[in-house]
């Protein structure tokens, strides 16, 4: 990537997912910085984030990771119920996720966020409240909160989860409505569909002032329109669409080696494409949009998307969104269904 910039691409995110810095270890780890800053032009401020599994995590990495510049750090929780747990074969305790946060504090890795998710095999209501009011009292700055996705054929190890220990549709409506409510409780602010974050957090401020963004890592408050993923299956967003690289290790490596990007496909952005983006990302973030106006400033009539679109005339019967001369919002007791409204918009879906 480097040999073909002739000059360091401005860099203001670093997001290691898929606990790398775990994999390659602390040394490899400042060796794989130092070779990204020597290549790339770091903005003074830049974000440079880690995910991080606390079951692994040891005091000696706090302090290389803080040494590269990490300042952020995504840990994940799920659940603290000891029965959900044992279900899941992920034995966390709550003493060891309070370790990391510490260790990360105090060596100035100090923005963290939790994942927590709801709908795991042997999980209630109460104990998705008992795990949110056992996180929140470690205060980390944001939190995200997903549903168990359960398939099997794709993911090998949730093969040993039995489907029938799985709540179904309304528990999983209930217990994902209990933490929200827990967190906000707690004065976190909702953050679109499944983020929380405090008032002073930049996610918080973002959504304020209208510049909340969503990309495929989530809510974010950059917004550098270039995307630059890096390994097996990345996927990242250059102006004119989107690219993905090789998805096995080894035909990425083989790319790589062989001195060629290791790019496997891609979707060239159609002007359609760019307002239907539009549209879904405002839903997502801001939970309504203003379809005139978006279209407006894409030079398209906006009649095309409205006056096509007839899962939105049944979602508004079904009082889950509100549409007024174009204007989209979504009733906030139903924000947990945006996907399906955002969705409304997805040509590709719509043509499936």
């Amino acid at each position: 990537m480097s040999e073909q910039v002739r000059q360091g691409l401005p860099v203001s995110d670093v997001h290691f997912g898929g606990g790398t810095p775990h994999l390659i270890g602390p040394a490899e780890h400042l060796a794989l910085m130092e070779f990204l800053r020597r290549h790339f032009a770091f903005s003074k401020t830049a974000a440079i984030a880690v995910e991080i599994d606390p079951r692994t995590f040891t005091p000696e990495m706090a302090e290389p990771l803080a040494a590269t510049g990490v300042n952020r750090a995504s840990i994940g929780v799920q659940s603290f119920d000891p029965d959900v747990q044992k279900a899941i074969n992920r034995i966390q305790s709550k003493v060891q996720t309070a370790a990391a946060v510490e260790n990360l504090r105090r060596h100035g890795v100090g923005h963290i966020n939790f994942d927590l998710i709801f709908g795991l095999p042997k999980q209630t209501v109460q104990s998705c409240i008992q795990t949110a009011m056992a996180a929140v009292a470690m205060r980390p700055n944001r939190f995200a909160v997903f549903g168990y996705a359960h398939i099997p054929s794709v993911i090998k190890n949730q093969r040993l989860i039995e489907q029938a220990g799985l709540p179904d549709g309304d528990v999983r409506a209930e217990q994902a409505a209990a933490v929200a409510e827990t967190l906000v409780g707690a004065g976190y602010r909702e953050i679109g569909l499944d983020h929380f974050a405090l008032p002073d957090d930049e996610l918080a401020l973002a959504q304020k002032t209208g510049r909340l963004r969503r990309n495929s890592l989530g809510y974010s408050a950059d917004t550098c329109k270039t995307v630059i993923g890096f390994g097996a299956s990345a996927i990242g967003r250059v102006g004119e669409g989107y690219v993905q690289n090789e998805v096995t290790r080894d035909s990425y490596a083989r790319h790589i080696a062989s001195g060629r990007l290791a790019t496997s496909k891609g979707h060239r952005l159609t002007d359609d494409d760019r307002v239907r983006a539009a549209i879904i990302e405002r839903l997502m973030c801001d939970l309504e949009a203003d379809v005139p106006t978006i279209c407006a400033a894409h030079e398209i009539e906006p009649a095309r998307f409205l006056d096509s679109v007839e899962r939105l005339v049944t979602l508004a019967e079904e009082g889950i969104v509100d549409v007024e001369n174009g204007f989209i919002r979504v009733r906030p007791e139903h924000r947990f269904v945006v996907r399906a409204v955002a969705a409304a918009f997805d040509a590709f879906l719509a043509n499936r």
